[in-house]
């Protein structure tokens, strides 16, 4: 029985629209699987033991010559042999990715920068900049608390002007999450909390200077990504539920596009947010291979109860391994598959309608939202 669905988003190139880069040094046991959880590494619990880590080996296994759940060991021994630029050329490939937009502002280890991830692919990569590394920056300089909103718009301004740039991203989440105060917080406000941060250092945690962020990135013009939902302990969940933005969105309703992340358990909340509020845009990437292909469809079914077509994204938020990118673009292909071939099948969806979508969501809607080049059409007989 043919399954058109299925097939057209086995071969549909992807755009991820966020993602990071990947390891370029050898990993070993440890190394490894404190790359494949959000959490910390617990004695006597290995995370080859959860959801992410059988898929792993489920899935990833047999790109590197081994059979299908092949033991910890076994993958790991030929994880090494093979060594990490072919590790990494062959699920980078397999991914079927042609374009990365690479968050550059978080690289504990070392990574690929995003010539290299996309190389590795054979594709292309743009960058999106993390405005709280740049304040970081700003401060690291030395600045004084008058003069720190105005460094930080020119160092913002200077970093969304380098080659490639076509988004900022927030991290608020992690910071102080989004029960803030709405409003453009005013000058003296922010003098007066630059004075503090700057005193005592450390990270951007200032709830007046991660407003004072957020209203800057209004003001550079460039489309907004914000984590929303799962990610590690610096995370207080409750506190990152998207509609905790309900009143920033309507202050800055007919500026820029604001990409939801990641929403795990908050997909159904984001997806208000997309269908109520004409900036807001969604993707469920970073759980998707957490979850695999065994619960993406689930995932992505609540996602677009609601959601209008035009504004799911995919990205693979995958970092470190490059396990993750063929994880989340094989969930996010079998998963949306499944649910759109079933509406088909069931009448409830044509199918030019559903391969519509299949388009617009593995990679025009983010074309169009980031201004990136139209997909090239390839003449018959040349792509494999």
């Amino acid at each position: 029985m043919s399954e058109p669905v299925h097939e057209a988003l086995a071969a549909a190139r992807l755009v991820d629209h966020h993602c990071h880069g990947v390891v370029i040094d050898g990993l070993d046991r440890t190394d490894f699987e404190s790359l494949l959880t959000e959490g910390a590494a617990w004695p006597g619990i290995s995370p080859f033991d959860s959801p992410v880590g059988v898929a792993v080996r489920r899935h990833c296994a047999p790109l590197l010559d081994l059979p299908r759940h092949a033991a910890p060991d076994a993958y790991l021994a030929r994880r090494a042999e093979l060594g990490p630029q072919e590790v990494n050329r062959r699920f980078l490939t397999a991914a079927g990715t042609d374009v990365f937009c690479v968050d550059t502002g978080y690289a504990p280890e070392r990574l690929t920068t995003p010539v290299e991830l996309a190389a590795a692919a054979g594709g292309t990569a743009y960058e999106i900049v993390r405005l709280e590394g740049v304040a970081e920056a700003v401060a690291a300089r030395g600045v004084g608390p008058d003069a720190y909103a105005d460094e930080f718009r020119a160092a913002a301004l200077e970093a969304v002007g380098r080659p490639g740039v076509v988004a900022v991203k927030s991290v608020a989440a992690y910071r102080t999450g989004f029960d803030l105060d709405p409003a453009r917080p005013s000058d003296a406000e922010v003098t007066r909390a630059a004075a503090d941060w700057l005193a005592h250092g450390g990270r951007l945690a200032d709830p007046v200077l991660v407003r004072h962020l957020l209203w800057t990135a209004v003001d550079l013009g460039l489309p907004l990504q914000l984590h929303t939902g799962f990610g590690d302990s610096d995370i207080r969940m409750h506190r990152v539920d998207p509609t905790h933005l309900t009143d920033w969105l309507h202050l800055t309703a007919g500026t820029i596009p604001v990409l939801l992340l990641h929403c795990w358990p908050y997909q159904r909340q984001a997806a208000y947010l997309a269908a109520v509020f004409e900036q807001v845009y969604l993707d469920v990437g970073l759980t998707l291979h957490h979850v695999g292909p065994a619960r993406s469809r689930a995932i992505l079914a609540e996602a677009l109860e609601i959601t209008p077509f035009r504004k799911l994204l995919y990205s693979s938020d995958a970092y470190g391994v490059a396990e993750f990118h063929l994880l989340g673009a094989l969930s996010f292909r079998r998963g949306l598959a499944a649910l759109l071939q079933e509406r088909v099948d069931a009448d409830e969806l044509s199918l030019p309608d559903a391969l519509r979508v299949v388009a617009w969501t593995s990679g025009d809607n983010a074309r169009r939202l980031y201004g990136l080049p139209a997909l090239s059409p390839v003449p018959p007989g040349e792509r494999d």
